[in-house]
């Protein structure tokens, strides 16, 4: 095999993958077996084993590697594998993604990867397996098994109940089909072939969180409405105990609202006291020591987020939270998927997809959202990786499986205004100006957050730099509100450089100079996945251009209009006066999710936009009394 014809250009393919879970040994065995078809295809000798590192005794063993290469000579892995940190989790409870990485030797175009590994985890403890059918290689053949325990069970994290159901969610190829067995025991096994890889394009949300895989686990609920309702009371009481509110949080609401204020008006007092504090999702994690030093103890309720004046996102969530009630008003807390990162599914019976806590406040009859735990986050709004998302949230007197909305595309406004001098050569010097609102100040606003102010400017320089014409000068002058949700986020720049292109007589330079470097986002002719435009938006660009009496307006964009219904409007226009021309561009975009059949109907709508989007401004050096003419006629 030297290719696929399944995908063309494929740098490597599983040739078998084989994944076994033996509970009674407390160990998963994997074996793969690769075979590199191009040049591309090397970085698949580079292994990465990840496990989880903590109270469950996590480790991977039994490493052995080998390359075959195109002549059949085998060259053995004889190296030590070596640990390295993925991700740390602190705290009491704190765990560690660890990996055992190696490197296969001596691989070549045409060779063939095989290695095999074991997964051990305690003997306290059982934990069921996850198949992930898909990845980003095509697989030939792969096999999966698992015996389940069939000793009684104890879940501690619900209760003490006894654990007697093995469960699954399956996203499977059509024909693969669990086969379940009983003789010597419970069997699952598992056997697919031709699986392609899992799609991958350009604007798409998390579809690997849909891709074929199989997800188990231990569990007493027979139904997912038993295990929400249970699962979900315990989570719902977890929370309902961190939040109190208790003595400090409450003392702290009376120092802050008022015995006239209106409930926004105390919602709008609680929540600036909230984002004010440091929200270490967004800084750093303090250590144990750390807070020893300071003579503070172990964090186990709101009270002592408050006391440390800091939290993770989640912790201060909950500490609005405890504040609202503190106040005499209801609040809930909703944990929801991150979109950025996956889908909320309600058949998968775990509570591992809330990766975060939102607050809800009933207002006059209406549900508020607050997303708190997201740094600069405006009053009252959720990011764009909290809208349009699933989860769990707490209701009076129990919780239920819900979901959000997407904010109106008003509430994400970018302003783009341009003020140029322009010489009769194309040069231009002059201010822009750019002023946001929604996510797109507040994608800023945080990555504020993890520099200074000198790795903030050279972001948003190199931002603008990548906008406008190649080689201009671009310098960051202001920026204004960079701590303020509340109000418009805006950045000044000056900016130098050539925008002209002069043939003859004319001058061309670009109509809107912030689409001069854009890309066509959809050249493909077909598309499988879903469009995630994120958020809904609405872009206003001007730019105006002043130039000297020696150049007069041959040219400019006519008016015009592009809609495409329910999913997004442009226009385009222009002004000019005997010694300026000013262009402006409007693009509304109302809807964020947009399926695949729809994708034709859209790529046509932005591929009109974008030859409106290469319209220029034609100046032109008329002879001496032409000049005076036509300045007088106007």
């Amino acid at each position: 095999m030297t290719s696929l014809a399944e995908v063309p250009g494929a740098p490597a393919v599983y040739l078998y993958k084989e994944q076994t879970a033996e509970d009674s040994l407390r160990m998963w065995s994997y074996y793969v077996r690769l075979k590199v078809l191009t040049e591309g295809g090397k970085q698949y000798a580079n292994v990465e084993l990840p496990y989880v590192a903590g109270a469950q005794g996590w480790g991977v063993d039994s490493v052995a590697g080998r390359t075959i290469h195109p002549d059949g000579t085998i060259t053995m892995f004889t190296g030590k594998p070596y640990d390295k940190v993925m991700l740390k989790q602190g705290g009491s409870g704190g765990y560690q993604v660890k990996a055992k990485i190696f490197t296969l030797p001596a691989v070549e175009v045409g060779s063939i990867l095989e290695y095999r590994y074991k997964l051990h985890y305690d003997d306290a403890y059982f934990s069921s397996p996850d198949w992930y059918i898909q990845s980003d290689l095509f697989t030939k053949s792969a096999h999966y098994m698992w015996r389940p325990t069939d000793r009684d069970m104890v879940d501690n994290s619900d209760g003490g109940k006894l654990v007697n159901t093995v469960a699954w969610m399956p996203i499977l190829p059509k024909g693969a089909e669990i086969k379940q067995t009983h003789q010597s025991g419970a069997k699952l096994e598992l056997d697919v072939h031709d699986v392609m890889p899992t799609p991958r394009e350009e604007m798409a949300p998390p579809v690997e969180t849909l891709s074929y895989r199989v997800l188990f686990y231990y569990t007493p609920y027979r139904t997912p409405e038993e295990y929400w309702k249970n699962k979900g009371n315990s989570w719902s009481k977890m929370h309902d105990k961190f939040i109190g509110p208790g003595k400090l949080v409450r003392a702290r609401v009376q120092e802050l609202v008022g015995a006239g204020d209106t409930e926004e008006q105390k919602l709008r007092k609680i929540y600036t006291a909230v984002m004010v504090l440091e929200n270490t999702d967004f800084t750093r994690e303090h250590s144990n020591n750390e807070d020893k030093a300071q003579g503070l103890k172990e964090i186990n309720t709101t009270e002592d987020i408050l006391a440390r004046k800091r939290g993770s996102g989640d912790q201060l969530n909950d500490l609005f939270v405890a504040m609202v009630r503190a106040a005499g008003m209801k609040a809930y807390v909703m944990g929801v998927a991150n979109r950025s990162e996956r889908f909320f599914l309600g058949g998968y019976l775990s509570l591992r997809q809330l990766d975060d806590d939102i607050a809800i406040v009933p207002v006059d009859g209406k549900d508020m959202y607050f997303d708190p735990g997201q740094r600069y986050c405006s009053f009252g709004k959720l990011s764009w990786k909290h809208q349009l998302t699933g989860g769990v949230r707490q209701k009076e007197g129990g919780i239920e499986l819900g979901g959000t909305l997407a904010e109106p595309f008003k509430d994400s406004h970018v302003q783009r205004l341009a003020d140029l001098e322009l010489d009769d050569t194309g040069l231009a010097t002059g201010k822009v100006t750019v002023i946001s609102t929604g996510d797109p100040a507040l994608h800023w606003r945080q990555e504020a957050l993890r520099g200074d102010d000198t790795s903030l400017n050279a972001d948003l320089r190199a931002e603008m730099e990548r906008m406008l014409p190649g080689g201009m000068e671009v310098r960051v002058t202001n920026v204004e509100n960079l701590s303020d949700p509340e109000k418009p986020l805006k950045v000044v720049y000056e900016v130098k450089g050539g925008v002209g292109t002069s043939t003859g007589k004319r001058l061309v330079v670009p109509a809107n100079l912030f689409e001069t470097n854009s890309k066509s986002r959809f050249n493909k002719e077909k598309r499988e996945l879903p469009l995630d435009f994120r958020y809904a938006s609405f872009v206003q660009d001007a730019v105006r251009l002043k130039f000297p009496a020696s150049l007069v307006v041959e040219s400019a964009p006519a008016a015009g209009q592009l809609v495409l219904n329910g999913v997004a409007v442009f226009t385009v226009s222009s002004t000019k006066t005997p010694t300026t021309v000013t262009s402006f561009r409007n693009v509304t975009e109302g809807r964020v999710l947009i399926g695949a059949v729809e994708y034709g109907a859209v790529r046509s709508f932005y591929q009109k936009l974008e030859e409106k989007d290469a319209d220029v401004v034609v100046l032109t050096r008329p002879a001496a009394g032409a000049a005076a003419q036509a300045k007088g006629g106007s």
